[in-house]
């Protein structure tokens, strides 16, 4: 569900009314960004991160950003004020305009389009978290820029569907022998006691979360290490989370048919993501009656 009001290059509308050309790159080309923010009772959460990681994006594809940090600051906090949800999520992307053909190459004196639109934040439910959800593993086949957040995300889909057609809740993506991300997720797994994290690259999406659960493991004395983690290692997990703006922190308990974990405790959520989930309820908690989140 979206919220009736909705923003299009400037001005808050009714969804019904917002009209966009056939001939925006955004459709033709998928010529453009986008940022998820989610939102906790009316609070953006790391919204000057997500706006840097818009305009790292928008650096990416050669697009100027039609505002400042200030006015996008402005425009977010307007959206989340029509919002009928006081836990939402605000989408927004920026394309490359509508020009008045199909040309593979950048138009010259065309506006950028901007669109923004609030929806219910969904997070995981009390039974799917403390059972943990299941996984696939498959063959990264993105592209080399996988650490721009673009509209180009038909190879996620596809790799995200192939978790659905196994009754799964992500795909884990694997090139050259090494762990990459999710379809739609980052990916950490522990292994005796240290936390694991694939190195930010282009060949993954620099996660919000993903830093919050770095952040909030060196906070509490977590012994952590961010390398280039093999394949081989996930069946050697003793956990193995997914983590994104929408699923938190939440346990991989099963992945390709197999339980994640050893002994007793192998298809069951562990220990380490369960206090990290509490750790980042905390933090959460925390931005909403500040406001802060730094």
């Amino acid at each position: 569900m979206i919220a009736d009001i909705v923003f299009l290059n400037g001005q808050f509308l009714p969804l019904a009314d917002a009209k966009i050309s056939p001939l925006d790159r955004g459709f033709l080309f998928a010529d453009g960004v986008y940022e998820v923010i989610p939102v906790y009772s009316r609070q953006p959460f790391r919204l000057d991160e997500h706006l840097r990681r818009l305009q790292a994006s928008l650096d990416g594809i050669r697009l100027p950003n039609p505002y400042s940090h200030a006015q996008w600051q402005a425009r977010v906090r307007e959206m989340i004020g029509h919002a009928p949800f006081a836990d939402a999520q605000i989408y927004l992307q920026v394309t490359r305009g509508a020009d008045s053909k199909r040309d593979h190459a950048f138009p010259t004196g065309v506006a950028p389009t901007v669109f923004m639109f609030a929806g219910p934040l969904v997070t995981p439910g009390e039974s799917v978290r403390t059972l943990g959800v299941s996984a696939v593993t498959a063959v990264d086949n993105r592209w080399l820029r996988c650490d721009l957040k673009t509209l180009a995300l038909l190879a996620n889909v596809l790799l995200r569907q192939q978790a659905v057609d196994h009754g799964c809740a992500e795909t884990i993506l694997v090139r050259d022998g090494f762990v990459t991300e999710g379809a739609a997720s980052n990916v950490f797994l522990v292994k005796n006691g240290v936390l694991l994290a694939p190195p930010k690259s282009h060949l993954m999406l620099p996660g919000v979360t993903y830093d919050v659960v770095l952040e909030l493991a060196a906070r509490h004395g977590v012994p952590t290490e961010v390398r280039d983690i093999l394949a081989d290692e996930l069946p050697e997990a003793d956990e193995l989370w997914m983590t994104s703006s929408t699923k938190e922190v939440l346990a991989i308990a099963t992945l390709d048919g197999r339980p994640v974990g050893h002994g007793a405790a192998a298809g069951k959520p562990g220990p380490l993501g369960e206090r990290m989930w509490q750790w980042y309820q905390q933090f959460k908690n925390d931005v909403m009656r500040t406001g802060r989140d730094d």
